[in-house]
């Protein structure tokens, strides 16, 4: 898979969509600035439960849009190696595959 032709292919979908449903659209954008926002938790750790959560329910999308988050907020291989390992725990084989594309996402957009 080419992660960033993939990415830009999603991003003009969820555009298109955004469209034709702008109140749904604005209030998830909203939820997703909220439940981000560093309080107890900083933003990061948000973001890699956000990559788990992804990998378990196999969202090629989710990966990339957390993986690219976590790539501004300067995470680094061995963090996000450690993070794939605990999801694959988590999840079994399917997680062991779905971690295997986090990293690769992660490669091609480092």
């Amino acid at each position: 898979m080419n992660w960033t032709e993939f990415m830009d292919e999603t991003v003009e979908n969820i555009g298109v969509l955004a469209k034709e449903m702008p109140e749904t659209a604005k209030a998830f954008t909203t939820m997703g600035t909220f439940a981000k926002k560093s309080g107890a938790l900083d933003e990061k750790t948000k973001e890699l439960m956000a990559l788990g959560i992804a990998i378990a329910t196999r969202c090629d999308s989710c990966i990339g849009f957390h993986v690219k988050s976590l790539i501004r907020l300067g995470i680094t291989r061995d963090e996000l190696v450690e993070a794939l390992a605990m999801a694959t725990y988590m999840g079994g084989g399917p997680s062991y595959a779905y971690s295997a594309k986090a990293l690769k996402a992660f490669e091609e957009f480092s």
